[in-house]
């Protein structure tokens, strides 16, 4: 791998032999925002152990700072003195989430519980995804929320109102984890149950983490394959005075996905998350053929399934996703057009809208650059189709990761299995939750 001029801005990816490799991954993101939100709310110290040190978590670090914890951090270890849930001051200052949706959208959660005065921000990105599918709910509890567009962008602002949210039942059009936990952390501080309706299951980060917090939380699973999550206010939280953050799974796909298509290769990730509202990628690779093992599958301190994933090259075959495969395997979909280029036939994904509200317009961006490396790849309203032939593969070019940390890690992996490589601009973009990528890539790939 080697750093082209600096006006050009991209590393280029050679194609790889085969990898053969055991890594460990990154701590995992959401696990990372929720344990630091949660220990904001504690009355004891937390000490947080493998906490992620990317520029989305550090933000959230600065945030519950700017919300009266105090936080010492000595590289992978935080140790977190919160302010419990009754006497957290205004913040003095705005509050910057940067790049990161799960932040603004929990924190906001817990800015209309505490019913202080508070600002919030972020940067570009940020500042142009839709938050009215929190602060309408928001609202209908009792927050008083204003804000760019109706509230409907950031910057955005709870006006004092001494909390008092009320208990209430949200239906949700779209499962959404994000929009979930904003609403159960409201509902610590509500006056009556607060339950929260999906039409099929999003990640359960939260509600795993709170239950470890002695929080009462119902969950009923539906008839027509939807889930509804309900909290009681518990007045205090026990949280866990130590939490070990495992490995990201999101981060260990671009590794799974780089053993399936090398020739050759057999990777090994260690101590990885394997929630299962998290892989139903490992699911749809099954589904294709993959050859995926998991080891040492076992329960963590506060309820989280962690295990050692083993991928091994497969020759694959042509899926297609569909709506109810999205919310457990969301942030993994852009690496279908990578794998998808080596099946046989035609890969289809379909129901994923909420990708175009991510960082960047998913659907949009990933078709178009993974196109220029050599993908046969068509944009749908609410996915994309991939053409695959194993013998044609990925060309390789250069393609822009747009600012999108998903994006460039899997044009790097495109690389690693293309003809030519693969020149990926602004790659230093996957350093918002894997700020390890370039060193690791190297290390997997032998250079």
């Amino acid at each position: 791998m080697d750093k082209r001029d600096s006006i050009l801005a991209a590393t280029r990816i050679a194609p790889a032999s085969p990898l053969r490799a055991e890594i460990s991954v990154p701590s995992d993101k959401s696990l990372s925002h929720r344990a630091a939100l949660v220990s904001l709310l504690a009355e004891h110290p937390v000490t947080i152990r493998n906490y992620l040190p990317a520029e989305d978590t550090l933000a959230t670090l600065n945030a519950i700072s700017t919300f009266g914890a105090r936080v010492e951090r000595k590289e992978i270890t935080v140790q977190i003195t919160g302010a419990g849930m009754k006497n957290i001051p205004e913040p003095s200052n705005v509050i910057d989430a940067s790049n990161s949706g799960t932040l603004i959208r929990i924190i906001l959660g817990i800015a209309a519980g505490l019913g202080r005065f508070s600002c919030f921000t972020g940067d570009a990105s940020l500042r142009g995804r839709p938050m009215g599918r929190v602060v309408q709910p928001l609202r209908e509890m009792g927050a008083e929320i204003v804000g760019v567009g109706g509230g409907e962008m950031l910057p955005i602002a709870v006006l004092e109102n001494g909390g008092g949210l009320r208990g209430s039942e949200h239906v949700l059009p779209v499962a959404s984890a994000q929009v979930k936990s904003c609403l159960l952390f409201a509902g610590l501080f509500a006056d009556g149950v607060v339950s929260v309706t999906e039409p099929g299951r999003s990640r359960d980060h939260t509600e795993r983490l709170l239950q470890a917090c002695s929080v009462m939380v119902g969950i009923e699973e539906m008839s027509s394959g939807g889930r509804k999550v309900s909290v009681e206010p518990p007045g205090s939280l026990r949280v866990p005075g130590e939490i070990e953050i495992p490995g990201d799974f999101s981060s260990a796909a671009f590794w799974i996905a780089a053993a399936l298509v090398v020739p050759g290769s057999e990777v090994l990730v260690r101590k990885v998350g394997l929630n299962p509202t998290r892989t139903r990628f490992l699911d749809i690779l099954r589904g294709m053929g993959a050859d995926l093992e998991i080891r040492g599958a076992g329960e963590d301190a506060i309820g989280e399934p962690v295990g050692e994933v083993v991928a091994r090259h497969s020759p694959l075959k042509a899926t297609t996703v569909n709506p109810e495969d999205v919310p457990g395997a969301v942030d993994e979909l852009p690496l279908l057009a990578l794998l998808g280029a080596f099946a046989e036939g035609e890969t289809v994904v379909r129901g994923a809208e909420e990708l175009r509200v991510k960082e960047t317009d998913r659907i949009q961006a990933v078709c178009e650059e993974f196109r220029k490396v050599g993908v046969e790849i068509e944009e749908r309203p609410d996915g994309f189709t991939v053409t695959g032939d194993p013998d044609r593969g990925i060309r390789g070019g250069r393609a822009s990761s747009r600012g999108d940390h998903r994006i460039g890690m899997g044009l790097a992996v495109a690389g690693l299995a293309s003809k030519e490589g693969v020149e990926v601009e602004d790659l230093e973009a996957a350093s918002v939750s894997y700020p390890g990528f370039l060193r690791d890539l190297a290390s997997i790939s032998c250079r």
